[in-house]
């Protein structure tokens, strides 16, 4: 089942160790078939060693599994919610990356300091607030993701042109239209994490980019008369 999607999911998962996004099995990938509304994902605390494709979970969107005989990630509601109440995405990454979970541990959004910031996302990478007592004994995980929806509905935010996000005191999601564009976001988003905490030990007062700047260079990738590339 799914063939296809679990290679694509499993090579996805596999890049995360390459990119030194996760250490030990502190990560996970999923993509979703959306015609069949039905979720690939890494299974629970399996070394990256040990990964296959076959070891992938399959399940629907209600979190029932299809297929598989391992138990599908700790942050598999996560996953699910964000599917749910995102339509456009199509695969998901969690890792915990040590310079996304710094400004996550802090409590800050990453500000976009510069061009390579703004190449992906279009403002600051938004941290979401901590999850109350209650939602946390209600359902930990689900919950996380209701908190990152909350946090993109109450700013406006375009899921698209902001692919990511960093919960409080935990760490980063990213995402994209499949599972590799999701692990290249979550790369992005680490690298400019790093960006943003060399930017305030040199200068712990420096303003974000102007507007202006930030607009020319989401756009030249991404808006509607974008340049960057090549076409076809």
């Amino acid at each position: 089942m799914l063939e296809a999607l679990k290679r694509i999911v499993y090579e996805a998962n596999m890049e995360l160790p390459r990119r030194n996004l996760v250490t030990y099995t502190w990560g996970n990938v999923s993509g979703i078939d959306r015609e069949q509304g039905l979720v690939v994902i890494k299974p629970s605390g399996v070394s990256y060693e040990d990964l296959t494709p076959d070891s992938l979970v399959v399940l629907g969107l209600d979190g029932r599994v299809v297929e598989g005989t391992l138990n599908p990630s700790s942050d598999t509601r996560t996953h699910l919610e964000l599917y749910k109440a995102f339509p456009k995405l199509g695969g998901i990454v969690h890792t915990h990356s040590p310079y996304a979970v710094g400004w996550a541990q802090a409590g800050e959004d990453i500000p976009c300091y510069g061009t390579t910031h703004a190449d992906y996302f279009y403002g600051p990478v938004p941290c979401a607030r901590h999850l109350t007592q209650a939602e946390l004994d209600e359902d930990y995980e689900k919950n996380t993701g209701v908190v990152i929806i909350e946090e993109f509905i109450r700013r406006r935010l375009d899921p698209v042109a902001v692919p990511g996000v960093i919960c409080h005191s935990h760490g980063p999601f990213a995402w994209g239209k499949d599972a590799r564009q999701a692990v290249y976001h979550a790369v992005v988003l680490e690298e400019v994490a790093k960006m943003a905490a060399f930017t305030r030990m040199v200068n712990p007062n420096a303003a974000p980019a102007p507007q202006h700047i930030v607009d020319k260079h989401y756009m030249r990738k991404h808006g509607p008369n974008a340049y960057y590339g090549q076409k076809g």
